[in-house]
């Protein structure tokens, strides 16, 4: 493994543990308080460079979904067709994920968790709250 790939490994080690434990995690600036999802070494808004990781509720509201018919490789071939979201959670981020099929821009969603190809990934469906 490269030294690039290893440190994005490490930078994204939280988000990913996190995942594996059912939580969803997002980076918060201590500077101006902007919360990011994706793993980075500063904030996006003001560059400030302490961030710190914090575990969200996991409740969202839905801003574009799609449906992908046609997998982009053969390890998602077998979840075609699945519905893709972009979610803001309640605590700032947006994050992209998987999501239950018939759900609506808009709509509140609570994110669930399931293993793909060895890998724990994010569905959202309907909060029921």
């Amino acid at each position: 493994m490269n030294a690039a790939i290893a440190s994005s490994s490490a930078l994204a080690a939280p988000f990913v543990e996190g995942l594996a434990q059912h939580a969803l995690r997002f980076q918060r600036c201590t500077a101006c308080g902007t919360a990011q999802t994706l793993a980075r070494y500063a904030c996006a808004h003001c560059g400030g460079e302490i961030l710190q990781w914090e575990t969200a509720r996991g409740t969202a509201t839905l801003h574009a979904l799609t449906v992908v018919s046609r997998a982009p490789s053969d390890a998602f071939r077998a979840l075609a067709p699945y519905t893709l979201v972009i979610a803001q959670l309640d605590e700032g981020p947006r994050l992209m994920a998987h999501a239950e099929p018939g759900l609506r821009i808009g709509e509140r969603v609570r994110a669930g968790f399931f293993v793909h190809d060895g890998r724990t990934l994010v569905r959202f469906s309907r909060d029921p709250g």
